[in-house]
């Protein structure tokens, strides 16, 4: 990452676990000494409503929580990918929940990251931990942080409230990072 900024929004339903992914992307930060700020917004519903979260990762200092022009995206839902998809900087990455996601990306500039999140989460026993699965698949094609710090972030963070929550959470991260696809944006001109 030298001395660039990742620049991170993740989207989705209220409920969704929208928070908890930039806690734990924060949490993998604090690990591995890197620079890290980040900001939550929630629609008016709350549950069910609108949510998303930005994490700016960088080995400077950071001058602020704002994130105008993401370089990734993690996006848990359909409506969330209309909204997010044309302000993602041109070469950038984004993550789709497939299972929730009405159409393919419209942008070719784009790095994807695919997973069908929600199903993967189903069928291991519960559908909370979508969001976790989507993490496992971004960390394994970003590298921005290691795969260890955010499995050490996940037992940090359900350590004191769930202890009970933390043994899914390790396996729908490693759910996510073996079952995901990724499509270069290279592969995608032309198509």
């Amino acid at each position: 990452m030298s001395n660039d900024k990742a620049k991170i929004v993740i989207a989705g339903f209220g409920g969704q676990g929208i928070v908890l992914i930039g806690n734990v992307i924060a949490r993998a930060c604090v690990i591995e000494s890197k620079n890290v700020v980040g900001m939550v917004s929630y629609g008016a519903e709350m549950r069910g409503g609108t949510a998303n979260a930005s994490v700016i990762i960088s080995d400077a200092e950071i001058a602020g929580p704002f994130v105008v022009t993401p370089t990734h995206a993690i996006i848990l839902n359909h409506p969330s990918l209309e909204k997010f998809e044309p302000g993602i900087a041109a070469g950038g990455m984004i993550l789709t929940n497939s299972s929730l996601m009405q159409r393919p990306l419209q942008r070719q500039d784009l790095s994807c990251i695919q997973i069908a999140a929600t199903d993967i989460a189903h069928e291991l026993g519960n559908r909370r931990v979508a969001n976790i699965v989507a993490l496992g698949a971004f960390v394994q094609h970003t590298g921005l942080v290691k795969m260890a710090s955010v499995e050490q972030g996940i037992k940090d963070l359900f350590a004191t409230k769930k202890t009970s929550l933390v043994e899914i959470n390790l396996q729908a991260l490693a759910a996510g990072a073996e079952r995901s696809r990724f499509e270069p944006a290279a592969s995608k001109v032309g198509v």
